[in-house]
């Protein structure tokens, strides 16, 4: 089943097709460009993991790059690499992406390459011993990054053991008990035809990307034949299951990393593009609140930001600050109390006017290449179950009134507060920051 072509803002043509299996294609054909970025996503990630499973999606991410039964780890790196292309992955926890960017002419190549190896992995025992290893060194190399780690203590404060809570890497210790036939249950019951939305962006022709993905995923077994609708995630959440939680790592680095933050809102709720604008109001940018406040008026940290996080039933709110350990309860202090201050007095016309406007402009220029317009449609399909167009989205943040963004502030930044901090404290109380 294939859409009707429509014309995107700008200027490419999006098609959608379903294949019988249920497996869906999207491209979105731009005759200017003279690459190609093909991505082939899956709606498995880290929060479909028992506690047990911690870090398997991550881990299989890793081992479907190290052989099919047509290619080995070298033939897939080097056919690719041969004509200049490029391929990677990441995981999410709610979705697995792997993609390659080639010039127009490779696509052929590169859809058969991603193709084999997300659907006829073969996951030898050796292979899987030699990425544990590798994965153990990536947990390790996050571990000395604070500024990073910090994010993930956060989200373990907000949503404790439930698996959004989880890191999506795992732990050393559910990465080193998981074995071959673990990961090879969980590749061949949750990779299926149905989960998969495969997405193209370039120089392309949506017929022959079409033809050219079914005739490399009918090679498997396991994404062949009629397959059944994609399940939706179950909204098993809704709000975040903790609130007022401090977590604190003493951890000897020279500068302290603090998140403090709260739930925030649904992928799907309407009031996102409010709550987009909000963020951009206090902590989005050198002219917003916090960032005038902590960094150019007081000195107190060289980064500082918010940001927002949404799933499919939750979402978060949070701000982030890196400054010496001395400073962490004024920068607590200051930030707290901009956001209590929000919360009740709301932000001005032209504070919302210009968040917005930095919603727009960043839209539409992190469309300016085929890989962000690649993701744009996968993400479309696989989050919101829908794509909208560029029109529709500048569309819904135009709509957003002050008024909006002013009630969105006043529910959002009244939650619960939680905190997380790394850095040099023995014996540290930072209670009072989340009463």
């Amino acid at each position: 089943m294939t859409h009707t072509p429509k014309a995107d803002a700008l200027g490419g043509t999006v098609r959608r097709t379903v294949l019988p299996s249920g497996l869906r294609v999207l491209t979105e054909a731009i005759p200017a460009m003279r690459s190609v970025s093909f991505g082939v996503w899956v709606s498995i990630g880290s929060r479909d993991e028992t506690p047990e499973l911690s870090g398997a999606s991550h881990f299989l991410e890793h081992l479907l790059f190290k052989g099919t039964r047509r290619r080995t780890a070298l033939d897939i790196s080097a056919e690719i690499e041969a004509v200049g292309g490029e391929t990677n992955a990441f995981t999410a926890k709610e979705y697995t992406c792997y993609y390659a960017r080639v010039l127009d002419a490779d696509l052929p190549l590169a859809i058969d390459v991603m193709c084999d190896l997300v659907a006829d992995s073969v996951l030898t025992e050796a292979d899987v011993e030699t990425e544990r290893g590798v994965i153990l060194e990536e947990i390790a190399m996050v571990d000395d990054e604070p500024g990073d780690e910090v994010h993930d203590i956060f989200a373990e404060a907000v949503y404790g053991d439930h698996p959004l809570g989880r890191r999506i890497s795992g732990t050393p210790e559910t990465i080193a008990a998981l074995t071959r036939d673990q990961i090879m249950e969980f590749y061949r019951s949750r990779y299926a035809a149905p989960t998969v939305v495969v997405t193209a962006a370039g120089n392309l022709d949506h017929d022959e990307v079409v033809a050219r993905v079914a005739a490399a995923f009918e090679q498997s077994p396991y994404f062949n034949g009629a397959g059944a609708p994609a399940p939706g995630r179950a909204r098993d959440l809704l709000v975040p299951v903790a609130a007022r939680q401090v977590r604190v790592q003493n951890k000897d680095t020279e500068q302290a990393h603090v998140v403090l933050g709260c739930g925030g809102l649904a992928r799907d709720d309407e009031r996102r593009f409010a709550l987009g604008a909000l963020n951009n109001v206090l902590g989005g940018g050198m002219s917003s609140r916090l960032f005038q406040q902590i960094r150019e008026r007081r000195g107190l940290a060289y980064s500082v930001y918010s940001y927002t996080s949404q799933f499919a039933d939750s979402g978060l709110f949070a701000v982030y600050a890196g400054c010496a350990p001395g400073k962490v309860d004024e920068v607590l202090s200051i930030t707290r109390d901009e956001l209590a201050k929000v919360a009740a007095e709301g932000v001005s016309d032209a504070e919302v006017a210009r968040g917005k406007g930095m919603l727009k402009g960043s839209l539409v220029l992190g469309l300016e290449d085929t890989g962000s317009r690649m993701s744009r449609l996968g993400k479309g399909e696989l989050l919101y179950r829908r794509m909208l167009s560029v029109d529709e989205l500048l569309a819904r943040i135009d709509a957003v009134t002050p008024e909006d963004v002013r009630a969105v502030a006043a529910e959002v930044l009244s939650n619960p507060s939680s905190l997380a901090v790394i850095g040099p404290f023995d014996d540290p109380d930072f209670s009072g920051i989340v009463e």
